[in-house]
């Protein structure tokens, strides 16, 4: 199985360095020295890590063959992709790996359907689900303990339990919820 470790960013100096979105909670394993990651775009790599260095709280890496900003700045956006064990398993029980959360069912508390987890974004504050509701809109669900309650693998499904305004229709649910115990309580 592969996984996406990291984001190829801009150059850095004039020496081959670049910057790295890091997509994996260890980078001391997948992006270390002499790691050999596959690319995307393809025809980019792939690509053998030579040096690494934290600089500005920033990771620069160095790849094999790249020595200068002209050839490094050409990586720019390739995305960096790691061979696992398909059953290789995060260390902690909160923690899970892009894979393991793509086409999950999404739900609501009280088991409403919202849609299906398509991808994964992640930004430098937090990840975001992105789910395909069953008309064909997205929507963007913050990776929070506070709005995701659940992430439950065997039954294949996150429970969310968003603000009001995170999910447009949410209101519109409740409203019909209301109207339809109004009706029969007559």
């Amino acid at each position: 199985m592969q996984l996406v470790v990291a984001r190829i960013g801009r150059a850095h100096g004039i020496k081959g360095e670049v910057t790295v979105e890091v997509r994996t909670d260890e980078p001391e394993l997948r992006l270390a020295p002499g790691a050999v990651l596959a690319t995307d775009p393809a025809s980019t790599g792939p690509l053998t890590i030579e040096t690494g260095r934290v600089h500005s709280g920033r990771l620069l890496l160095r790849f094999e063959g790249v020595r200068d900003r002209t050839a490094a700045e050409a990586l720019r956006n390739t995305l960096l992709i790691a061979d696992v064990d398909p059953d290789e398993r995060p260390e902690e029980d909160d923690e899970y790996y892009d894979h393991q959360l793509i086409d999950l069912d999404v739900v609501l508390t009280d088991g409403t359907e919202v849609g299906r987890i398509t991808e994964i974004s992640h930004l430098p504050s937090q990840d975001l689900f992105i789910v395909e509701r069953p008309d064909g809109t997205e929507v963007m669900i913050p990776f929070v303990e506070e709005i995701v309650t659940e992430i439950d693998l065997d039954e294949q499904r996150a429970v969310i339990d968003p603000p009001p305004g995170l999910i447009d229709d949410r209101a519109e649910i409740a409203s019909a919820r209301d109207d339809e115990t109004d009706g029969n309580d007559d």
